[in-house]
């Protein structure tokens, strides 16, 4: 039997993250185009199969990954970049060996680029009420779309949910939204993990709004997206990301400012107000402390701003 080349290789590789690791389409579009690249270095040094592929090989792509080349045009890639596409490699290899496609794995010891460690960048609260607030949605007689608008901005702070879970949520996943103490949000998380988020008052109160007020205005058929579109379709990640960008232009907030900035400064702010941080870690659905550990560091450096302005001996 001829072997399978590596196109097929890949394909049995994005269905086993797509069937049982529950990958997003998210991802399972960036390490189709990272592996995609792969492919094509490996075409390119005479490779045809994920068996003939050595460590010198995987070390390669790698160094060409961060080299500018003139004659091609290739434009070398920002480290974060490389680790990314290293990371899908070194897990299409871990597959092919588990699978028993590859005796050894060849991407076993080509370790990526450690990233230079970015802090994520919380807004100030009031900068993050006035972007809120800047979307109107409040008014009797204010459009559907704007009373959405409200909602959604209102659940990412409350919540400190990512934007694909946002647009992800159906009507079913919230409750409690009359109850007096707020209500919860299901999320759904990478992998498909689920957590249960308190959401506040003025967040409940928005929603209610927008699903007395406004949805069934933008409803076309009987779908369970909590957030619509104009179409009546499941709202996109774009057009969140364009309502926090349009909003904080509104509110004059010069900040670069995402829906991740609001999951940025939902974590940062309970930590500031003593939270403790393994609730903050279940709240952000992170699997190791570990990672809700980088917003230790942003009230450390915070901390540090203020002493340094303030105590007489700082300088």
């Amino acid at each position: 039997m001829t072997p399978a080349g590596p196109a097929q290789q890949i394909r049995g590789y994005l269905d086993h993250l797509a069937v049982e690791k529950g990958a997003s389409a998210h991802t399972l579009s960036a390490y189709r185009r990272d592996l995609e690249k792969y492919r094509g270095f490996l075409a390119g040094v005479g490779v045809d199969d994920l068996t003939g592929v050595t460590e010198s090989h995987v070390e390669e792509f790698r160094a060409q990954l961060a080299t500018t080349d003139p004659e091609s045009g290739r434009r070398a890639l920002a480290p974060s970049s490389v680790a990314r596409t290293l990371a899908a490699v070194r897990g299409l290899h871990r597959f092919a060996t588990r699978d028993g496609i590859t005796a050894l794995d060849a991407a076993a010891a080509v370790t990526p680029p450690r990233p230079a460690r970015r802090l994520p960048k919380a807004l100030p609260v009031d900068q993050i009420i006035a972007v809120i607030e800047a979307t109107g949605g409040t008014e009797v007689d204010v459009e559907p779309a704007r009373l959405r608008d409200r909602a959604m901005l209102e659940l990412l702070y409350a919540s400190g949910a990512r934007a694909a879970e946002l647009v992800g949520l159906d009507v079913d996943d919230v409750d409690g939204l009359d109850h007096p103490d707020g209500g919860a949000v299901a999320l759904r998380g990478k992998g498909g993990k689920e957590r249960v988020v308190p959401v506040g008052r003025p967040a409940c109160e928005a929603l209610n709004a927008y699903l007395v007020r406004a949805r069934p205005a933008l409803a076309v058929s009987g779908g369970p997206a909590l957030f619509l579109n104009a179409r009546g379709g499941r709202i996109s990640r774009q057009t969140l990301w364009s309502v926090v960008s349009t909003s904080a232009a509104r509110a004059g907030v010069d900040a670069e400012i995402s829906p991740h900035s609001f999951r940025h400064s939902f974590a940062t702010h309970l930590l500031d107000g003593g939270a403790d941080i393994r609730v903050v870690q279940e709240l952000l659905g992170h699997s190791s402390v570990t990672t809700t550990q980088v917003y230790t560091l942003v009230t450390v450096e915070t901390l540090r701003e203020v002493w340094a302005e303030c105590h007489p001996r700082a300088l």
